[in-house]
């Protein structure tokens, strides 16, 4: 998975990784991808990984922005 790999490079919490790695998978869910191989699912971990060095911590606000970011618009 993209932000498991993205994650181990970073300065993050262990709880900090739990948490974004549920707002990686919610991410996901909102945009319809199971195939983890997609370049998307990438660009997604990417964006929810620099919105949480902003110090965003809020899971919902992290997942609406990169969502956002990405152009999708539920």
């Amino acid at each position: 998975m993209a932000i498991y790999r993205m994650l181990q490079g970073a300065a993050f919490a262990p709880e900090d990784v739990e948490r974004l790695t549920a707002v990686y998978e919610a991410a996901l869910l909102a945009l319809r991808l199971s195939n983890r191989t997609d370049p998307v699912t990438e660009i997604v971990a990417k964006r929810i990984i620099e919105i949480a060095q902003t110090g965003m911590r809020d899971p919902a606000m992290i997942c609406a922005a990169a969502l956002k970011e990405i152009g999708h618009h539920p």
